[in-house]
């Protein structure tokens, strides 16, 4: 298959995408409500979508959609479930840099710059369908200056950006020196962005003490403690945020 090519020849044939190929033509009006296409007409998604090459495949949960190594060429678009972006060092220590679901891009920034290669893993966290979308397509307009394509570069601009601040919220989750500073840390940002002091987070303990760069043991020592001293209270993935908030590890 020629066009898009998702990853390198050491994961995949060369000009093909991994996993297998989408049942289906997506749901243009869906695509229509996602970031990278707000503002463009579901019935103008379709020839857009021909113009870019795009192609759908779908992934079993665990299963690697790009590796860290490969060459990216296509900028992928979560359709359904979500994918988790990790990063394992020499001594197999995994980190959570980021999780995409629904509506939400991954790894355009590699993408957009000719043979860069790619630093982390995206892995399926739960059964999942990408599309991917040929990036040269992206970033030139076609012969026929569609008005919505235009609004497609400035879309993945804001993509980018948000993906910056997402990495900040990060660095500000993991600069305490504490655990429970980081928990605390990561927990009032997700009850901001809920509005709510209960909410549910993505990660399972080991995808958020990943997440956190702490070891799950001493993470789930910690949580324990916490609910004991009426800070917090969860089941699961489901938090709620209660009185005031100690800092200090005891």
């Amino acid at each position: 298959m020629s066009g898009i090519n998702a990853g390198s020849a050491h994961t995949h044939a060369a000009g093909q995408i991994a996993g297998k190929p989408g049942a289906s033509s997506p749901d243009y009006s869906v695509l229509a409500g996602t970031p990278l296409f707000r503002g463009i007409l579901a019935e103008d998604i379709s020839t857009m979508l021909a113009c870019l090459d795009a192609r759908r495949r779908t992934f079993d949960q665990g299963e690697f959609v790009l590796r860290e190594g490969d060459q990216v060429r296509a900028i992928g678009l979560v359709l359904e479930g979500s994918v988790r972006i990790e990063r394992t060092d020499a001594w197999g220590t995994r980190s959570i840099m980021a999780r995409a679901s629904f509506g939400e891009t991954f790894a355009e920034a590699y993408a957009c710059i000719p043979g860069a290669t790619l630093g982390v893993d995206v892995v399926a966290a739960e059964p999942c369908c990408v599309l991917f979308m040929d990036t040269r397509r992206v970033l030139r307009t076609c012969p026929s200056s569609c008005s919505f394509h235009s609004r497609l570069i400035e879309n993945l601009l804001g993509a980018l950006a948000s993906k910056n601040l997402k990495l900040s919220r990060k660095i500000v989750d993991i600069t305490p020196r504490t655990i429970r500073e980081r928990v605390l840390s990561y927990l009032s940002a997700q009850s901001r962005q809920a509005g709510s002091r209960s909410f549910t987070i993505p990660f399972d303990r080991q995808q958020l003490a990943d997440y956190l760069c702490v070891e799950r043991s001493a993470l789930c020592h910690e949580l324990a403690k916490m609910r004991r001293e009426g800070i917090i209270d969860y089941h699961k993935a489901s938090f709620r945020l209660n009185g005031q908030a100690g800092t200090g590890e005891h």
